[in-house]
């Protein structure tokens, strides 16, 4: 009977939904044409699934109102929601862990803290004791392989295996919902960063992920999740007038998250992408590179939406003095609806290839490949780009599993 209850049991409450959902119209509309986070519905009007009941949170920085107020803080603060425990993905629940970190309080709150980073990624039947609710706030960037969504993944399955309602407050995808691009990942290279088959760039927010997660791949929790008002597929992130807060060490800016899809897996190749910068993915480069080379390959190429700099950088320590001293471009997005994040990877790998063969190398290995292979949940693209196939070659033959993927997606989304 459980189990019947949690195939069926999506909930949601939407501005608009699919045939199959039975989803609730909002209580108010937004008349500003800003938007409101799955947060700032839920405490405009908690669903009544929640009243009373002992809930977790697992959030980041990122779980803010408009007003940059945590959502620990707000839910702590009510007495029709009662928040007993913490659960923390990679960084943290405050932001201040860089590594690895234990169980531990929140020391604000007094609440407990659950690790869901390194020595396990998901939330264990003890920290779940107890718990009525489990509830997921965190912004994504709208890559595959930026982890919080496998955080994602690991904590509905965790709910399911223990009966209790997982709420999803969904948060808009900063690069928004109509691109759909990249290899879908093969599950040979299930990993981590990247748990189920899609492709690079899904363009679907977490709320919509979940629901794909839960029905296409037998989770089965008891899901509910409470959508956005007033967001539309079109809108990028600084569309929706919400603030944007870091979401780890390495995306500091809306800027960063438009780039690093792109610029991700160069990052695990021995290119640099200025990481160590104040500008990080937003340069791409190596200590053998000449800047004015690089941009004229490149300039050729007429790509669509960007446009090179010329650039130098150090790496880490972070001293001016400090740290080898890369050499190549700044990338800037002058047309979003022209970019195309996966094709600009397979471009600048292409370039790099042809003009350093001998000093281009693929990176560090992991999972049984290389650690690019696994960002782009196959290792065909590397075997084809070493072969000399072009990336319109490529692009094309990954084309049938978009399609696919396109198909089954269609069933899951809740804007328009």
């Amino acid at each position: 009977m459980k189990l019947l209850a949690a195939v069926l049991g999506t909930v949601l409450i939407a501005t608009a939904a699919p045939a199959h959902s039975d989803a609730v119209p909002p209580t108010e509309q937004v008349s500003t044409g800003k938007v409101k986070s799955g947060l700032e519905v839920l405490l405009q009007n908690p669903p009544p699934l929640l009243i009373g009941k002992h809930v977790g949170l697992i959030t980041n920085p990122t779980g803010v109102d408009r007003l940059l107020r945590s959502s620990v803080d707000l839910l702590a603060a009510r007495s029709d929601i009662h928040l007993v425990a913490l659960f923390g993905p990679e960084h943290g629940v405050r932001g201040d862990a860089l590594g690895s970190f234990a169980d531990g309080t929140d020391p604000k709150t007094h609440l407990p803290v659950y690790s869901l980073c390194c020595r396990t990624h998901s939330p264990s039947p003890a920290s779940l004791k107890g718990l009525d609710a489990l509830i997921f706030d965190i912004q994504d960037t709208g890559a595959r392989f930026y982890t919080y969504t496998s955080t994602l993944a690991l904590s509905m399955q965790a709910a399911a295996s223990r009966g209790i309602l997982f709420v999803v407050l969904d948060r808009p995808n900063p690069l928004g919902g109509v691109e759909v691009a990249g290899p879908v990942l093969d599950p040979r290279w299930k990993s981590f960063i990247g748990m189920y088959p899609i492709p690079i760039l899904h363009g679907m927010t977490v709320g919509e992920l979940a629901r794909l997660f839960n029905r296409e791949f037998g989770i089965n929790a008891n899901l509910m999740v409470i959508p956005m008002d007033g967001w539309k597929r079109s809108m990028w992130f600084d569309d929706t007038g919400l603030p944007w807060v870091i979401t780890s060490p390495g995306i500091p800016h809306f800027q960063t998250a438009v780039l690093y899809p792109a610029m991700g897996p160069l990052g695990d190749t021995n290119l640099s992408v200025g990481v160590q910068t104040t500008k990080p993915f937003e340069f791409v480069g190596a200590t053998y590179a000449e800047p004015w080379q690089l941009r004229s390959k490149l300039e050729a190429r007429r790509l669509n939406g960007v446009a090179f700099r010329e650039a130098y950088w150090r790496g880490a320590p972070w001293l001016e003095t400090g740290g080898p001293q890369f050499a190549g471009v700044e990338i800037r997005v002058t047309d979003r609806a022209a970019y195309h994040p996966v094709d600009l990877t397979l471009q600048i790998l292409d370039v790099v290839r042809h003009l350093y063969p001998n000093r281009f190398q693929w990176g560090p290995q992991a999972g049984g490949g290389y650690l690019f292979d696994l960002d782009m949940g196959t290792d065909k693209v590397r075997h084809e780009l070493s072969l000399g196939k072009s990336p319109q070659q490529i692009e094309h033959e990954w084309q049938a599993d978009l399609d696919h993927f396109m198909k089954i997606r269609a069933s899951y989304l809740l804007y328009p």
